[in-house]
């Protein structure tokens, strides 16, 4: 049953990153052709937003080191098709490629920003400057994802200020979005209603965040439901829920799409993606992967079938 709450968000933009975020945390890479039909499926689902890989160097993140093959496979689907870099490099590498989406990936702790780039925030912060203005220059849309906002293994708990002032660097820079990452998903709603409200009276408006959560402790869908009583209309999640991050040990998957489009279905939010097309994108992907899909909604509608 649809019961629309009309303190909600009429629609919501899912920024779908189980190709990328999800698969770059696989033990072993998936297949450049499994990965380019995972893409098409995703899009013909109905997301509008589906990130495609990532042109860091391949000692990094091995999994995704077939970027220059993948990305040609997809590039001329009719969705946005995001794609990581993490320096100038990267950005020629997106460049030449055709790519008109880029996120880079900044972190609101020392701990993180060390185990993740070998540099410190501020070090980090000025390797993106020129990245992000080259590619605003070259027209292209810039996502700033912050990492670590909620918790952080090392540091444990952070500062609301500190992530603001991260936050608001990233949107000075000139980063169209900005996700807020809880990176090993020890967030909870109140948590996010003062992080949302911290970053508003510092300028940052809401409707350029979007919200990344991961399901650790069972609280993604909670947190996602007290970002959009904020106002936020842009989501982030993973199909089937595959994913972690391969810097942080204790983080498991993200919010699983297909839990997020059950809820947002339920309340009469517009996503424009087919639950029924999700759901066998996600069970195809299991399949590859040789594992059940963690998604309780993936499980609930594949069993019924």
């Amino acid at each position: 049953m649809t019961v629309r709450d009309p303190a909600l968000p009429a629609r919501v933009r899912i920024h779908e990153v189980g190709a990328r975020d999800g698969l770059q945390n696989e033990k072993t890479a998936v297949p450049t052709g499994v990965k380019a039909e995972f893409v098409r499926r995703l899009a013909a689902a109905g997301l509008s937003t589906v990130e495609a890989t990532s042109f860091v160097h391949p000692k990094w993140v091995p999994q995704l080191a077939d970027a220059e093959e993948l990305f040609p496979l997809v590039r001329d689907l009719p969705v946005r098709l995001p794609v990581l870099v993490p320096n100038e490099r990267g950005l020629d590498r997106a460049l030449a490629l055709g790519a008109r989406d880029i996120a880079v990936f900044a972190s609101a702790t020392e701990s993180f920003a060390k185990a993740n780039l070998n540099r410190t925030v501020d070090e980090a912060l000025a390797l993106f400057a020129p990245t992000v203005t080259r590619a605003i220059e070259a027209g292209l849309n810039v996502r700033g994802y912050l990492s670590m906002c909620f918790g952080d293994p090392w540091e444990g708990a952070v500062p609301i200020e500190q992530v603001v002032r991260v936050t608001r660097a990233l949107a000075e820079m000139g980063c169209d979005e900005l996700s807020l990452g809880d990176t090993i998903g020890v967030a909870t709603p109140g948590h996010v209603e003062a992080l949302l409200t911290a970053l508003n009276e510092a300028g940052v408006p809401t409707s350029r965040i979007a919200v990344h959560f991961h399901d650790t402790y069972g609280q993604a869908l909670s947190n996602t439901l007290a970002a959009l009583r904020h106002g936020v209309t842009t989501v982030d999640a993973s199909a089937g829920g595959l994913g972690g991050c391969p810097y942080a040990k204790s983080a498991t998957g993200n919010l699983a799409t297909e839990d997020l489009v059950w809820m947002l279905d339920g309340l009469g939010i517009e996503t424009g993606v087919d639950l029924t097309a999700l759901t066998a994108a996600s069970v195809w992907m299991a399949e590859q992967l040789g594992r059940p899909s963690p998604s309780r909604t993936v499980r609930a509608l594949s069993h019924k079938e």
